[in-house]
Formats: C-alpha cells, sequence, structure tokens
C-alpha cells in the first residue's frame, strides 16, 4: 500500500474532480426534469426565480451539438468581391466583364479570390490604378491594400454576426472563422429560418446617440425604485453579495442622485456585512432588507462619477431586462430615453462580470453611413491606442454641429443596439476628422475600428449552406447514441468477465472509470458532445479493453514459466507497455489530425477519441495496476486470469 500510496491519492483525486465536473450536467437532467412536470405561469415563475442558478448549470455542464438537442448550422460567405465593386472608382463596361470573370473563376478555383482578381486584370492589360488608388501605385501596392480590407470585412461581418446573435439570445451559440471568407454560426435550439437569415444576412446599424444627463438618468432609476418597492417586488434571483462596491461621500454623484447615492450606500453597507455574522450592528441593515427596500438599486448601481451611467452584473441583466419591459416601468422613462447595454463587460470583480447600462436618447445623431474610413493607431504624443475617424462632407458639416453643442457630453457609438464605446466630446470638430481616446490596448482599438466601419462599408454575406435540425430528431439521436453506447458497454463487460474472470472485472472497473473520465473532461474543457462524438467513446470503450488484453495474454504466458503472482503481473505490465503506448500515442495523433482539418461532425468525433485515448492509458496501465499490487500485497496468491 507504500509505494502505491502516491497513486491511489492520484486516483481518487481524478476520480473527484470528474464527479465534480460532471455533477452540473446532473443538475441540468434533473432540472429539465422538474420543468417538464411544471406548465405555464408556474414554470415561468420558477424560471424567473432561479434564473442564475438555471445559467450557471446550463454553463457548467457538457454541451450538446445541434444533431442531439437540434438547431440550426449556417455557413456563411463575406462576398468580398462584391466589397471591391462597392470600392472601385470610375466603374465601365471593361471593369464589370472583368468581375464577371472573376466570379466564374472562384467559384470553381482553388485560388484566393485576390490573386485571381490580380490574375484577371494583369491579363487584359489593365493597371488597378485606373479603378483603384492614385496612379503612382503598383499593382502590388493596391493589391495589398485591397487584401488587407477584405480580412478586416471578414472580421467586421465576424463581429456583427457575434453581436447579433448575443442580443438574439440564442444559448451556448458557436461562431468560427472558415478559411479566408467563411464563417461558420451553430445555433442549437433555433428553428425559425427566416428570422435567422434576417438576424444574419440584414445591413449593420450603426449609430451615434447622445447619452442623456445624468440628473435625468438617476431620477429615472430612483422613479423606478421607488415604484418597484411600493409594488413589494422583491428578485429572488439576484446575487447576494455580487454586486460591485462603490465610493459614497459628501462629494460623490450630483445632487440631483441624492435618492440614488442614500441608496447606494446602505448598500454598500450591506454588502460589507459578513453572511456569518448573527447579530448586526445597531443601525446597520441585512442585504434581505436594503433588496426590499431598494429592489432595483440593488441590481443596478448608478456610478458615483455622475457620469450618467450604472453597472450590472451579468446574473442580473436579465432581470433587470424583464423589469424595464414591464409596461408601468416603461411609463416611468421619459418617452424620447432608451436603456442600452454595454457590448462588453465594464470590469470583473469577484469573478463576476459587469456590464455598463446607459440611458441614451432613442432618436440617433448621426448614422454610420457617413463614416468613410477608421484607423486603430498609437498616438505617438502620449503612447495611447486611438482610433481616427473620417466622414464625408455631408456628416462633417453634420458632426460639427452635434460636437459643438455637446461639448463635454458623452457620445454613445451603437451597433444593433449595442453600446461599444461612448466618448466624452472635449470640443467642436470640424473637417469631419475625429479622434477616439481611452482604449485600453490596440486590440479594443481595432475592435473599435472594425465596428466604426461595419456601417460605412458592410461586405455582403451569403448564406451558402444551411442545417435544420428538429428537436424531435435530435431526442432520437440521442436516444439511437445512448443504444449504442449501452449495448457496446454491456457485452464488452460481458466478454471479459467470461473470458477474463477475475481480470475482467478488474478490466472493467477501469472501464467505467475510462468513460467517466471522458465525459468528465468533455465537460470541464466545455466541449461539445455530438452523435459522432458518441460513436468515438464507443470506439474508445473497444481500445480500452483490448490494452487489457494485450496485458492479460502476456500475464497468462508468464503464468506458464512458473514465476510467482507478483513476478507475472510485473512481467505482464512490463512487455505489453509498449504496443500499448504506441497504438495509443499514434490513434491520438490522427485524432489531433481529424480534429484540425475536419469540420463538423469529424471534429465531434476526433475529440471524443482524443480524451479517450488519454484516459485509457491511465486507466488499463496505472488504476488496475494499482488493483493488482493491492491485491498481493494483502497476500493474494492467485488471480484468475482466465
Amino acid at each position: 500500500m507504500k509505494k502505491n500510496r502516491g497513486k491511489i491519492i492520484i486516483i481518487l483525486a481524478s476520480i473527484f474532480l470528474a464527479l465534480y465536473f460532471l455533477y452540473p450536467t446532473y443538475q441540468s437532467y434533473m432540472l429539465t426534469k422538474k420543468l417538464q412536470k411544471l406548465s405555464g405561469a408556474d414554470s415561468l415563475q420558477y424560471v424567473q426565480d432561479n434564473d442564475k442558478e438555471i445559467r450557471s448549470i446550463r454553463s457548467k455542464r457538457i454541451k450538446l451539438g445541434l444533431d442531439l438537442q437540434g438547431g440550426m448550422r449556417v455557413v456563411l460567405e463575406v462576398n468580398v468581391l462584391k466589397m471591391f465593386e462597392e470600392m472601385a472608382k470610375n466603374k465601365d463596361d471593361q471593369f464589370n466583364a472583368i468581375t464577371a470573370d472573376i466570379a466564374k473563376e472562384a467559384a470553381t478555383s482553388d485560388e484566393t479570390l485576390t490573386s485571381i482578381f490580380q490574375k484577371k486584370f494583369e491579363e487584359k492589360g489593365i493597371r488597378l490604378s485606373r479603378y483603384y488608388g492614385s496612379l503612382r501605385e503598383t499593382n502590388d501596392e493596391i493589391m495589398k491594400r485591397l487584401s488587407d480590407e477584405s480580412e478586416k470585412a471578414v472580421d467586421r461581418a465576424m463581429e456583427i454576426v457575434r453581436n447579433r446573435v448575443d442580443q438574439y439570445g440564442v444559448s451556448e451559440p458557436t461562431i468560427q472563422k472558415q478559411g479566408g471568407r467563411r464563417i461558420i454560426v451553430e445555433l442549437p435550439g433555433v428553428s425559425n429560418e427566416n428570422d435567422v437569415r434576417q438576424l444574419l444576412q440584414g445591413t449593420a446599424l450603426l449609430e451615434f446617440k447622445l447619452m442623456k444627463d445624468p440628473d435625468i438618468i438617476y431620477k429615472t432609476l430612483a422613479a423606478i425604485d421607488k415604484y418597484l418597492a411600493s409594488q413589494g417586488f422583491v428578485d429572488t434571483a439576484s446575487t447576494k453579495g455580487g454586486t460591485a462596491k462603490t465610493e459614497t461621500g459628501a462629494n460623490a454623484g450630483t445632487d440631483t442622485a441624492k435618492a440614488s447615492e442614500n441608496a447606494l450606500a446602505s448598500l454598500d453597507q450591506a454588502d460589507t456585512t459578513s453572511s456569518s455574522q448573527s447579530v448586526l450592528p445597531e443601525g446597520q441593515k441585512s442585504p434581505e432588507e436594503v433588496k426590499k427596500e431598494h429592489p432595483f438599486l440593488y441590481l443596478v448601481r448608478p456610478n458615483q462619477q455622475g457620469s450618467g451611467d450604472a453597472y450590472v452584473s451579468e446574473n442580473d441583466r436579465a432581470t433587470v431586462d424583464r423589469i424595464l419591459d414591464q409596461p408601468d416601468v416603461q411609463k416611468l422613462i421619459p418617452a424620447d430615453m432608451g436603456f442600452y447595454w454595454s457590448s462588453k463587460p465594464s470590469f470583473i470583480s469577484g469573478g463576476v462580470k459587469y456590464f455598463d447600462l446607459l440611458g441614451l436618447k432613442k432618436t440617433p445623431e448621426l448614422t454610420g453611413g457617413v463614416i468613410v474610413d477608421a484607423r486603430a493607431t498609437i498616438d505617438p504624443n502620449f503612447n495611447q491606442p486611438i482610433v481616427t475617424m473620417e466622414m464625408n462632407s455631408e456628416g462633417a458639416r453634420d458632426w460639427a454641429r452635434i460636437t459643438g453643442a455637446n461639448v463635454n457630453k458623452r457620445i454613445a457609438i451603437v451597433l444593433d443596439n449595442a453600446v461599444f464605446s461612448s466618448p466624452v466630446v472635449r470640443g467642436k470638430i470640424t473637417g469631419g476628422r475625429s479622434q477616439i481616446e481611452g482604449m485600453e490596448n490596440i486590440d479594443e482599438a481595432r475592435l473599435l475600428e472594425i465596428i466604426l466601419k461595419a456601417g460605412a462599408l458592410p461586405a455582403p454575406v451569403d448564406i451558402i449552406e444551411q442545417r435544420s435540425v428538429g428537436p424531435s430528431l435530435g431526442e432520437d439521436s440521442i436516444q439511437a447514441g445512448m443504444n449504442s453506447f449501452t449495448i457496446a458497454l454491456v457485452l464488452i463487460v460481458g466478454f471479459m468477465l467470461i473470458y477474463y474472470r477475475t481480470g475482467g472485472a478488474i478490466a472493467n472497473i477501469a472501464l467505467i472509470f475510462n468513460v467517466l473520465f471522458i465525459f468528465a473532461i468533455l465537460a470541464a474543457f466545455g466541449g461539445t458532445l455530438t452523435l459522432p462524438g458518441i460513436a468515438g467513446v464507443v470506439l474508445t470503450i473497444g481500445m480500452a479493453v483490448d490494452a487489457n488484453v494485450l496485458i492479460y495474454e502476456r500475464i497468462r504466458e508468464e503464468m506458464t514459466t512458473g514465476k510467482t503472482l507478483r513476478a507475472v503481473i510485473d512481467a505482464g505490465y512490463g512487455k505489453a507497455f509498449s504496443a500499448i503506448f504506441d497504438s495509443n500515442i499514434t490513434t491520438f495523433f490522427s485524432g489531433v489530425v481529424l480534429f484540425q482539418f475536419g469540420t463538423g461532425p469529424v471534429q465531434g468525433f476526433a475529440l471524443t477519441l482524443m480524451m479517450g485515448v488519454t484516459a485509457n492509458l491511465f486507466t488499463a496501465i496505472v488504476v488496475t495496476r494499482v488493483i493488482f499490487d493491492v491485491m498481493t500485497e494483502r497476500g493474494a496468491t492467485s488471480i484468475n486470469f482466465g
């Protein structure tokens, strides 16, 4: 036992971790069964009351692919050629004829569109400077710029699609780039084809909206809070102690936000109260009391610098949306004002993300159609990332008027109703060239560049492939997959018991652990289980006992030599190790290749295959060996290997 103590600890720790990572999947299964028993208002009320817990469980469970839970898989292709056509100047019949030839060849050729584009113009003896750039530029220089624009067009399209899918409310979507021009979008649980087409192909709406006066925003938040308190609203799904700490004091906020400040002081006081205290100091309120008195401001924390925005935990966003959508609450919000979420978290506190909630004028001051260029760069004076923005003549005139009338106020850059930035106007901007500051790094600046250009020069996106899987078909796939898994497991377990007796029973124990570890790894790393993935698990089951078959056959050979039980076990494992290791490592590398170059179902199969091979080496060599060592140390002189 002593020499195997370290291995036993590792095995027990692995089992504990596996159960820990699989527990949310079990919780999700039980939750689904409970929701199926509820109906109508009861089901809705249960979801609202347990919103945070439900989302937490579902984010940690084993995710199911579209073939198991139903949904849509869409392959988008950014029409780069169409974008090149829109960028061209002085277009004529000859240009149109060349682009038509390019489109025809690109449909059947493996060459990149940019190389075909350059080749076709050079074959006709036409310089690209005739339609692009200046006369001094060479074809290579122009193509370098066009190639860069095509890459950015795909990035812009991905950002727009991701933003829209997030706002659409799809659970666990997958968005990834494939090749140079394609984007794969998987939307679990979505079945409305028309909605998806509109969602993915509609023109991006970029707007510049002026933030309402902070006094008005804070008064509105306080009015909503007062109304909810009078109605006895209590949010049972909000996170205890999950609100952001904010500073309070005489010089914090504005005078008109006094109601919000007082509420915040109470909230912060409650947050600092330890949950382990049985007796609260005199005059100090518990979080439950504060939540009851200020149900809305417990969720929405106004910025104490008086800037007009507020912070909301990611766990409370859905609750805040439901509150703001209530007809009675809508009456408390000024007719010309709307609340908008930031596109990304403002900060992270205690492992929880917090988003900005901003009160903006509903009517935009300007739209993205006036933007002709945007560039992310580094300010040479302060060595800080900035974004320069250039507008056309009409936009420049409007921008000068807007900025001149709103100095020291914030204007939000809104794409599809999500706020990506809300810079402060430092002064009147003339000439149509603006500089946006305040980015943390160059990556954030590049993202803003993509957003600004998305509304000005969107490349058309075509749906070239679309697949739908209905929920009932997904349930049938799950049942078929589970049947195949169960049948394979029963047959292999039975064979090992009959043929190898005691040794087979130990191999079966390792096999159960193997399957447990596969699904635990899948849950821990956020992998997706697909129908081909189940096939990979079934294949792994066969490979798992294959390693034990090699070991046991070696042990049976050694038994004929008259060696002791410990000696034959040592010899069996020692001689079979190289064959087991070689076969598993080559299978693992095959899985790597399949995962790297395959798509969709192939990747699902490769993923579970790699996980199974990794778990197999551990269970077949380490787990079974430790069991045999413990048996021999406790005095066993013979073990039946069939």
